[in-house]
């Protein structure tokens, strides 16, 4: 997968056509989270960055365009996990685990999911 890096900004325009498209640029800013106060021209300019990225397409629809995501959810998570773990350790995923284990204070129900993914994962 090739994909531009994709700005906070930019994904939490894309969280918003994942959960539902296609949307107008209306649509898209009426969804926005409170903490977000961006104005239509903003979600206008960030829909356009996305389509320069090829993230997301966008058709006619009269007078205006629908938006929709070309990057599957699931697809940029994988990619930005890799691309995490290559960048802060070195493309090893246990440095990983351990930070996450020291730092997070893991707790029983915690670990036994990690038990139960590995149990799985062996299988």
């Amino acid at each position: 997968m090739t994909l531009e890096r994709i700005s906070d900004a930019e994904l939490a325009i894309l969280e918003i056509l994942w959960d539902q498209a296609p949307l107008t640029a209306t649509d898209v800013a009426a969804r926005l989270p409170d903490d977000r106060d961006w104005s239509l021209p903003t979600v206008k300019t960030l829909l356009s960055r996305l389509l320069a990225k090829d993230a997301v397409e966008h058709r006619a629809d009269g007078r205006r365009f629908l938006y929709s995501p070309l990057v599957v959810r699931e697809d940029y998570v994988s990619h930005e996990s890799k691309r995490l773990v290559d960048r802060l350790f070195g493309g090893k995923f246990m440095p990983l685990v351990a930070h996450l284990a020291e730092q997070e204070k893991l707790t029983d129900a915690d670990i036994s999911e990690i038990e139960k993914l590995l149990r799985e994962l062996k299988s």
